[in-house]
């Protein structure tokens, strides 16, 4: 009947852990725990992204249910739904791709990315959870996962072997340099391209089975120990499949699906005994200021930083830089090692974002889309 604070914990974990890898003081001096896997393989950061796309699953039961409760028109709810959806990738293509709007930015306009994925896979795991029953989710997360991997395997990308995985010769790879010809994040590949949104549906559906779980009339360390319980077999489905089919973000593949899919579960169990069954709260306030904003967080920090990057400044060597680069250098490499100051240039940016986001929270000002 409440809200579920674990979830804003967990999401304002999640959101936290974003704006600090996204936003290093220098590219060139990060710690590998805070920079992707170069291809197969993970690293932490690795496990942001999906950990959103779940968390998002999550709350569309909890969602749902209210809605249901109030009496609201099915019609009215799709249109929502649709609405939602369309004004999330809409930030993603038109704010944050295009930002700054120059000429050169709209030709070559990448159409894929972080919020448009989230908007994909809000878009159709809440339709399946409206229009099925919690079988039918399995089945279509499962048969979503099993299709995507014969078909990465078995369809060869015209000019390269079948089952390449490969950054230029995958066919996830082919498709979106083919169909997205110049608006892509890369000239050979997007690492949110639209082949690869298949499997992060999935995600999107354990998070919605997740959701679903924890609505039912049971014990509550019983949901606790179903969540650790299928996290744990879901990590073992992911590390052995990973021979197969290897772990990787860029790719989305489906052991990438399933490992990280149980380690969300896994944490989502944690926040959930820890916040909501035994009240360990005050450490987790922070998070939830960051958790109850998620999305404005990430549009409005992504966009200050895009315009660090896009204002000139002079470098201390008297070569042009950028601002981003003048704060760096003033403020941090004085008295840090590069990846030392790197470092503490992203902390200090999730700090002062913190900080703003208090302002909102205090005020009760909570921005949904």
């Amino acid at each position: 009947s409440g809200r579920l604070v674990s979830l804003d914990v967990f999401r304002g974990l999640t959101i936290a852990g974003m704006v600090l890898v996204n936003n290093a003081g220098s590219w060139s001096a990060v710690y590998p725990p805070l920079a992707h896997a170069a291809w197969h393989g993970w690293t932490p950061t690795d496990l942001i992204f999906p950990f959103f796309v779940f968390i998002i699953g999550v709350a569309i039961p909890l969602a749902f249910e209210k809605r249901k409760v109030s009496g609201e028109n099915q019609r009215d709810l799709y249109l929502k739904i649709f609405r939602r959806s369309a004004i999330i990738f809409g930030l993603g293509v038109l704010v944050l791709n295009a930002f700054p709007y120059t000429l050169d930015k709209f030709q070559h306009l990448r159409i894929p990315g972080v919020m448009q994925r989230l908007a994909l896979c809000y878009l159709f795991a809440s339709l399946i959870f409206l229009k099925t029953k919690v079988r039918t989710q399995i089945f279509i997360a499962v048969g979503l996962l099993i299709g995507y991997w014969m078909a990465m395997k078995l369809i060869a990308a015209p000019g390269f072997a079948r089952g390449d995985l490969s950054l230029e010769g995958s066919l996830a790879s082919w498709l979106d340099r083919t169909l997205l010809p110049g608006h892509t994040y890369k000239p050979m590949y997007d690492p949110e391209g639209m082949f690869s949104t298949i499997p992060a549906i999935s995600t999107a559906l354990f998070g919605v089975l997740a959701g679903q779980w924890l609505m039912q009339r049971r014990e509550s360390f019983e949901k606790v120990a179903g969540l650790f319980a299928v996290g744990a077999l879901c990590v073992i489905i992911g590390y052995v499949w990973n021979g197969a089919f290897p772990i990787n973000k860029a790719l989305w593949t489906s052991s990438y699906v399933m490992f990280t899919g149980g380690l969300a579960l896994q944490l989502l169990a944690l926040c959930y005994w820890a916040i909501d069954l035994k009240g360990y709260r005050r450490w987790a306030q922070p998070f939830v200021v960051f958790g109850v904003n998620a999305l404005a967080l990430y549009v409005l920090s992504s966009l200050m930083f895009k315009l660090l990057l896009f204002l000139k400044a002079t470098k201390l060597d008297g070569t042009e830089g950028t601002l981003r680069d003048w704060i760096y250098e003033h403020v941090f490499a004085t008295w840090l090692s590069p990846i030392n100051a790197s470092l503490a240039f992203a902390l200090c940016y999730v700090v002062l974002w913190w900080l703003l986001m208090l302002v909102l929270y205090r005020r009760k000002i909570f921005i949904k889309v």
